[in-house]
């Protein structure tokens, strides 16, 4: 669909154009199969590191959870996106804003939940409730934070993020964890179901245009579905079973899981949202260069924060994860030219009746781990390249360079090394072992810290320019 056919360049760049249903509808969906797969696949991680989801041993009695927790992903997506499109008093932006499940508080989720089911939950959603009303409070004094935050530390944390998650890709695409000790784990069939899912999505990412480039990972994961049907990875009788154990309709339950205090939760969700609000500022900023050609308004940065906040407090309440802005839809509206918030506000409607629609949740379950781990292992590889991209605009002298060592190391050492802090206290070692925490703080204490007139150049020689 052209820029002409769907309005002049003045009613493109205005935020409350509308290009009516014909138009308004597609577009919309549009925005929603950009997202999809990233928005529910935090939830379907999460239940499987609890030991409810995909092939593990409570995963048939887990059924009704792990559909729950997708079935909120997709309805408070939806609820925060229209907090950020049709605003509420000093709430939302006014913009096109897609928000979903972030993917930057799953290491820190992981550690909580790990292994003890859905006993975990309690705590988790607490820490996700008070995170939220904590992001909210943010959005007072964000202007006056971002120097603390710049390209160096959130492109670290970015790629601390994605580091942290290409694991799961591999195990998922090998078989999944349970699968481990079995012979089928990492067999030829696995990686080929994997496999389809990176081929398709790639070759429509690199020579598809339109709706189909955006899709790229939904068709992909059709194909791989396609795939494991074909070979007998998945059986229509599992489909229908789990078709037939869904409700037509459900509606979220306050507390479903029960409300629990856990200071490693509070403390980890809430340092997590000092970085998930400045990302969400770059993707305001974003959403008005690409679309309108302008800086984004103090108003509108505070707007979305608050927004970004109380999204991820209500879904708190009701079972669902963090929320933030989306950024592969920002890049879907610097490619359409199209700035109406109006056009997100349908694809957020859309993810509203998902939401309440388990039987979407029940679909999206059956699909076999090996297939998602082909759609994972994009996005969490495309989540590291992301923040390479925002350590591009780094000026990699030598403190620089010596900030980033030291962080990254410690950061993604204790990551792979839990063990190493086993004997700190319960909070601290949960902390710790995210990988991510660590490696942000120190960056953030180093950067301000150290003093800027280090200018060595580094030196790939070994060691670093200006050492003697």
């Amino acid at each position: 669909m052209s820029d002409q056919s769907i309005g002049t360049p003045e009613q493109l760049r205005d935020p409350n154009y509308f290009p009516g249903l014909a138009r308004g509808i597609p577009l919309g969906i549009q925005h929603v199969l950009a997202m999809f797969v990233s928005n529910v696949t935090p939830a379907i991680i999460i239940a499987g590191a609890a030991g409810f989801g995909f092939g593990s041993d409570a995963g048939a009695q887990g059924f009704p959870d792990m559909t729950y927790l997708i079935q909120m992903s997709m309805l408070f997506a939806g609820i925060a996106t229209l907090l950020q499109t049709i605003s509420f008093g000093p709430v939302g932006a006014k913009l096109p804003i897609v928000q979903g499940t972030s993917f930057a508080f799953i290491p820190i989720m992981i550690p909580l939940v790990a292994g003890k089911g859905v006993e975990a939950l309690p705590a988790l959603f607490g820490g996700v409730l008070v995170g939220g009303l904590f992001h909210t409070i943010i959005g007072l004094s964000i202007g006056r934070i971002r120097f603390a935050l710049p390209p160096l530390v959130t492109g670290l944390v970015v790629v601390m993020i994605g580091l942290a998650l290409v694991k799961v890709g591999i195990q998922y695409a090998a078989g999944g964890v349970p699968a481990i000790d079995s012979p089928e784990y990492g067999s030829l069939l696995n990686w080929s179901a994997a496999g389809v899912v990176i081929i398709v999505t790639l070759a429509l990412k690199f020579f598809a245009r339109g709706m189909l480039s955006v899709s790229a990972v939904v068709i992909g994961l059709i194909f791989g579905y396609v795939f494991a049907l074909i070979f007998g990875m998945v059986t229509l009788d599992a489909i229908g079973t789990s078709w037939d154990r869904a409700a037509i309709f459900a509606a979220p339950e306050p507390f479903k899981y029960g409300f629990e205090f856990s200071l490693a939760a509070v403390i980890g969700f809430c340092l997590m949202a000092i970085v998930s609000a400045i990302e969400t500022v770059g993707d305001v900023s974003g959403i008005t260069k690409g679309g309108a050609g302008r800086e984004a308004t103090e108003a509108e940065i505070q707007g979305a924060t608050y927004a970004d906040g109380l999204g991820t407090a209500i879904a708190g309440i009701f079972g669902g994860f963090p929320n933030t802005s989306f950024s592969q839809n920002v890049g879907l509206i610097a490619m359409t030219r199209l700035m109406s918030r109006h056009v997100v506000t349908i694809g957020a409607i859309f993810l509203i009746i998902c939401g309440l629609v388990p039987k979407v949740g029940a679909v999206i379950r059956t699909i076999p781990i090996e297939v998602l781990g082909g759609g994972v292992i994009v996005m969490f590889g495309m989540v590291v390249a992301a923040g390479v991209s925002m350590l591009s605009e780094v000026d990699w002298n030598r403190r620089n360079m010596v900030i980033f060592a030291i962080a990254l190391s410690i950061g993604f050492g204790l990551q792979l090394e839990p063990k190493a802090v086993q004997y700190l206290p319960d909070t601290l070692r949960i902390l710790m072992t995210s990988g991510l925490l660590p490696a942000a703080f120190i960056a953030i204490i180093l950067n301000l810290a150290l003093p800027e007139d280090i200018d060595g150049k580094p030196d790939i020689s070994g060691g670093l320019a200006g050492d003697e």
